[in-house]
């Protein structure tokens, strides 16, 4: 029997993305993780009660962790078999992905922050990304030139009407 499409046809489904990390860092690499989580964690992922805005990663005796990601309790689940909403998660690595990530992390600024949280092929996945923090100077060029483009677009746009 055919498997029912869902209307994507990369079978990838964006449960939380971090916006805010792309204004607060500039991006160096990013990697795709496994996460290991709970049972109570999916169900909740699944209906998109997830917060990336405040988590960061940290490389400690050779395994990613995930920190400060809010996962909501799910709603349908009895408390004492619920999670803990900000706990530290362990993030699924290749060991040669990991090696790389310690030497970079290690050099003066750089950090790893998580971009976005899916479902790729029933499983699920963080984007992470290597950044280095924006100065504030950097911040204010970077909405420049955005603010620039769509002043372009509105321009072309409006003269596309005539």
């Amino acid at each position: 029997m055919a498997k029912p499409s869902n209307g994507s046809s990369s079978g990838i489904k964006i449960a939380a993305d971090n916006r805010q990390a792309r204004y607060q860092y500039e991006i160096l690499d990013t990697y795709e993780a496994g996460v290991a989580l709970l049972g109570t964690e999916v169900k909740s992922i699944r209906e998109g009660k997830v917060n990336l805005r405040d988590g960061f990663a940290n490389v400690k005796r050779g395994e990613v962790w995930l920190h400060n990601v809010h996962i909501s309790p799910h709603s349908m689940t009895n408390l004492a078999y619920n999670h803990e909403p900000r706990r530290v998660r362990k993030l699924l690595m290749h060991k040669q992905e990991i090696r790389k990530l310690i030497g970079q992390t290690e050099q003066k600024g750089l950090t790893l922050v998580p971009l976005k949280m899916y479902f790729k092929d029933g499983k699920v996945k963080v984007s992470i990304a290597l950044g280095r923090g924006k100065k504030l100077h950097d911040k204010r060029e970077s909405l420049k030139k955005n603010q620039d483009k769509r002043e372009m677009a509105r321009v072309i746009k409006s003269r596309g009407q005539d």
